[in-house]
């Protein structure tokens, strides 16, 4: 198993290794729902990958993946951090979207799955810009999280109204 770089830093061994046993278990074929901590931070991956889509994750990102998370989980600033910086090191390992969408899908009824796909557009608008990539990352991803057309172009017209 390699170690992963986060910037400059490199996560300990022990770390590498949960997020290995994390992605092994979002691989499973028919698995268990994961529980409510594990499916946390796939939504939170998910979150970092859309925010790395277009190759320009800025501070104003960040700024929203946490104020999503902390209003979502009522967490503390320093368990925010914790929570997106373990969220960066995951979405990095891990092979693809389909991965944290099942998860999510599995853990998260319907109405709520709408909720995460605002929470993407959410953080898609949060630099003002709607780059190709992370508009056709969305779109697949409220796909794969069996969101249907309609709801997912009502979650953007929500979020666009008020960004």
């Amino acid at each position: 198993m390699r170690a992963i770089n986060i910037g400059t830093a490199q996560l300990p061994d022990y770390m590498t290794r949960m997020f290995a046993d994390f992605i092994k278990r979002l691989t499973q074929p028919d698995t268990e729902p994961l529980p409510d901590e594990d499916a946390r931070l796939a939504l939170t991956a998910l979150l970092v990958r859309i925010a790395r889509s277009d190759n320009d994750y800025s501070e104003r990102e960040k700024a929203r993946i946490d104020q999503i998370i902390a209003q979502r989980y009522e967490l503390g600033p320093g368990a925010t951090s914790a929570l997106r910086t373990e969220a960066e090191a995951l979405e990095a390992e891990a092979p693809d979207t389909v991965r944290f969408t099942r998860a999510i899908k599995d853990a998260v009824p319907y109405e709520a799955r709408c909720g995460v796909v605002q929470a993407l557009w959410q953080v898609v608008l949060a630099d003002g810009a709607r780059a190709q990539e992370e508009d056709a990352l969305v779109r697949m991803a409220a796909n794969f999280l069996g969101i249907s057309d309609r709801d997912s172009a009502l979650a953007r017209q929500a979020v666009d109204g008020r960004a």
